[in-house]
């Protein structure tokens, strides 16, 4: 298979590109810290397989094109046209109506959970037994992108908001019935 075989795009699952081009694992690591969970098997197995690389830019908070770019020059595949700003910016928005701190009834903190772990599974566990306006709060260092796409597919109401460039936090709730 040539390098032409598999063009490295946003949509490009981080799997298939690992599984592709392994040695471009330590310039994801490098690009965004978060990124070191891949060097868990069963994490790398779990999240890989359903993030893609518009996602991961997001997590690293530097725009697509600069993530799909730098991948392409490693492998030696011709850069790809401007895809617009930072993806990243399209998962933070204005304060919803549904939000309150009120109504805030967990948190779960990525921060301390430790790096073997990815909270998504823990998060979706505690949001399926959420009641309608109530609200779960997921602590990051990171935009977890792939996860706020799960749980928005899943009908789920999310929130991010960044507070400082090591500290995200992002609402999960169930709309009224």
């Amino acid at each position: 298979m040539s390098r032409h075989d598999f063009p490295i795009l946003p949509a490009t699952k981080v799997a298939a590109l690992l599984e592709r081009y392994p040695q471009l694992e330590d310039i994801l690591v490098s690009l965004a810290p978060p990124f070191r969970k891949l060097k868990n098997p069963l994490l790398r197995k779990g999240v890989a397989r359903v993030a893609s690389l518009k996602q991961a830019a997001a997590v690293a908070g530097i725009s697509v094109e600069d993530l799909v770019n730098q991948l392409r020059a490693a492998v030696g595949q011709d850069p790809v046209g401007s895809e617009g700003a930072n993806h990243a910016v399209s998962y933070f928005s204005a304060q919803p109506d549904w939000f309150s701190p009120s109504k805030v009834v967990k948190s779960i903190d990525e921060r301390i959970a430790g790096e073997d772990k990815m909270p998504i599974v823990v998060v979706l566990q505690q949001a399926s037994r959420l009641q309608p306006e109530e609200i779960l709060e997921l602590v990051t260092s990171f935009l977890p992108a792939p996860g706020i796409d799960i749980m928005k597919k899943k009908g789920l109401r999310v929130w991010s908001v960044q507070e400082d460039p090591k500290l995200v936090r992002t609402y999960i709730s169930r709309a009224k019935v």
